[in-house]
């Protein structure tokens, strides 16, 4: 029997027909030499992934949406092993960090080491993210989008904004600390770092790369209801606006916020921070070239 080279850690409610095809298909071409183990509650692919990764496997694939990715990044991080490759099969609903790696591409980068951000909470928890971290509505976006069945991509986060617009919309003031900049204290619609290009579908960074060792930053203020309805179609296409008197965008490597009221935040579209947790601050920071990506090995080697 051929010792296993990659461990598939799927999600089997994702892409429905067309995963258990795409998984039919791995398990086909890839026979002995691939250890398949699904999920079976939150954050059981990061548990897999770290175990995965202590193993000795040289490839561990995250075969789901942008939630299984962001669950089996946490696990290769905590697992502390540099030297193991990541590789993501996008059979979920947005697929944005996938997007961002450039795997919707007909000839997808190969192996190469990209940046990955990190954000802390005041009592030390925790939690790597491989293409955004959103605060504030956009955590109400997250949280309305768990809500929604049926829907999928552009088109579930667009009904989410909506309805988080009805029903959540605020401008807290939270004092930005970016680098080494002075801290500035500002109502706050949203403020979003990114490593990679989208945040729920849509486009808010469109010239990010997920290895030029910045994060992307899109802050919004006071920006009424009306005018984030109408900058929707923009932002599923082409990113925000450039020169908005409520919208900053920028650059750094290292983030701080505090807000006058306890935050909601996500990571990659996985809820971070709840009101009830009562979390304030945050700290946000990025790391150059932490994990090592590679495309998905279609062909087992011979």
């Amino acid at each position: 029997m051929a010792v296993p080279e990659i461990c598939v850690i799927f999600n089997p409610a994702a892409g429905k027909h067309r995963g258990r095809r795409r998984l039919g298909q791995i398990r086909k071409t890839w026979g002995d030499r691939a250890k398949f183990r699904p999920t079976l509650h939150p954050g059981h692919a990061t548990e897999l992934a770290s175990q995965a990764a202590g193993e000795g496997f040289h490839i561990v694939v995250a075969a789901g949406g942008d939630g299984t990715a962001h669950e089996v990044l946490n696990g290769l991080m905590r697992a502390g092993k540099p030297d193991v490759q990541f590789a993501i099969l996008p059979i979920g609903s947005a697929n944005d960090y996938a997007y961002s790696l450039g795997l919707h591409e007909k000839n997808p980068p190969p192996v190469r080491r990209v940046d990955v951000g990190l954000a802390r909470r005041p009592d030390g928890s925790l939690v790597y993210f491989g293409c955004c971290l959103g605060v504030g509505f956009s955590g109400q976006v997250t949280r309305e989008a768990r809500r929604i069945r049926r829907l999928q991509g552009v088109f579930l986060y667009g009904l989410a904004t909506l309805r988080a617009l009805a029903e959540h919309y605020e401008t807290p003031s939270i004092t930005v600390n970016i680098d080494e900049e002075p801290a500035q204290s500002t109502a706050t619609l949203m403020f979003t770092a990114l490593v990679g290009k989208r945040e729920g579908g849509f486009v808010l960074a469109p010239n990010a790369e997920v290895d030029d060792g910045w994060l992307d930053f899109v802050h919004v203020g006071a920006l009424s209801r009306w005018e984030v309805v109408k900058f929707l179609p923009r932002l599923a296409m082409f990113g925000p606006p450039a020169n908005h008197a409520q919208v900053r965008q920028g650059r750094c490597r290292r983030v701080r916020l505090h807000s006058e009221k306890p935050l909601i935040a996500h990571a990659d579209g996985e809820l971070f921070c709840l009101p009830e947790h009562g979390v304030q601050d945050l700290e946000i920071e990025l790391l150059p070239g932490a994990l090592r990506v590679v495309p998905f090995p279609d062909e087992a080697p011979g």
